[in-house]
């Protein structure tokens, strides 16, 4: 069963590889084409209706659990809820969510948490779908705003959460700033982003490089940092009220990768109600995916989470 599968990765990332992804891309241009990559991949509803409404890796406790990838991203949630100390805030805290995607996380930190949270994204289709995934609940909610010129005055939240949103924004201290900015004196800040490997300490040899910009260019991302140089954007904003601690998740996030492509197996009418198009975009991410799983089991890639007293 196992070469069976390989095969099919083999042959599909062949296709794809020769037909559509080398000949198109989505590199960063300015934050409109970081929105207008999301508003795509928000209107055709492709990773919603094959992923569900988290947009981001799922927590997986040991290798290779069988696990469902929906769960395994509530999980997630959770994880760094606890792992940042976000728990210990009372219920009514104010959070923001920088780069919410469609909400899924925002949903859990009210819903489950009893937090009142307001997500922002750059993407108004994103902020459309959020809102209306998010019927009836006056303690979640949602706003197209750009991370880097946040809208709030000084310690407005108690606590701020994102999560793979940095990736795709070009100035790395701005971003820690303006987070820290708005949290109040012992708030909790909890990020967690993909993150390259420190090259000052291990240059890119021409086969990394060759990957690292793939892995820019089509999924609109600026740039990568790596953990310890996001930890010194952190330690270094004049926000900073404590120390930072930082931590690698790959062992625990690795397996979402393929489980990302195996969920196109496991529910292929997903994508066939969608149509050709949604069809050939599938198609299209699954060398970026494989490339991505490739990266963080051999380093290249890490997945950083930070946290952070105000």
């Amino acid at each position: 069963m196992q070469w069976i599968v390989i095969f099919i990765f083999s042959a599909v990332f062949l296709f794809t590889l020769s037909t559509l992804w080398l000949r198109k891309s989505r590199k960063y241009e300015s934050v409109n084409s970081v929105a207008s990559s999301y508003d795509s991949w928000t209107n055709d509803r492709l990773l919603e209706n094959l992923w569900g409404e988290h947009i981001h890796l799922g927590f997986y406790e040991k290798p290779r659990l069988k696990k469902d990838f929906r769960k395994a991203k509530v999980d997630f949630v959770h994880e760094l809820v606890r792992w940042s100390g976000l728990d210990k805030l009372p219920k009514g805290s104010r959070i923001l969510d920088v780069g919410c995607g469609i909400g899924g996380s925002s949903r859990i930190l009210s819903n489950y948490y009893g937090f009142d949270v307001i997500g922002i994204s750059i993407s108004q289709e994103q902020i459309k779908r959020a809102n209306e995934l998010t019927a009836n609940n006056d303690f979640c909610r949602f706003e197209v705003m750009n991370a880097l010129d946040l809208k709030f005055e000084k310690g407005s939240f108690d606590g701020v959460w994102s999560v793979e949103a940095g990736p795709h924004i070009f100035d790395k201290q701005t971003f820690a700033d303006e987070m820290l900015r708005v949290l109040r004196p012992g708030g909790v800040l909890a990020i967690a982003d993909w993150n390259q490997r420190d090259s000052s300490k291990q240059p890119l040899n021409s086969l990394e490089k060759f990957i690292m910009n793939q892995l820019l260019i089509q999924w609109t991302h600026p740039a990568f940092s790596s953990i310890e140089g996001f930890k010194k954007n952190l330690l270094n904003s004049p926000y900073c009220g404590s120390s930072v601690q930082s931590s690698n998740w790959t062992k625990y996030t690795i397996q979402s990768w393929n489980e990302s492509i195996y969920e196109g197996f496991r529910r292929p009418s997903t994508i066939l109600k969608l149509g050709p198009r949604s069809i050939l975009k599938a198609f299209r991410e699954i060398p970026t995916i494989l490339m991505m799983r490739w990266s963080f089991s051999k380093g290249l890639m890490e997945f950083g989470v930070f946290k952070s007293r105000g």
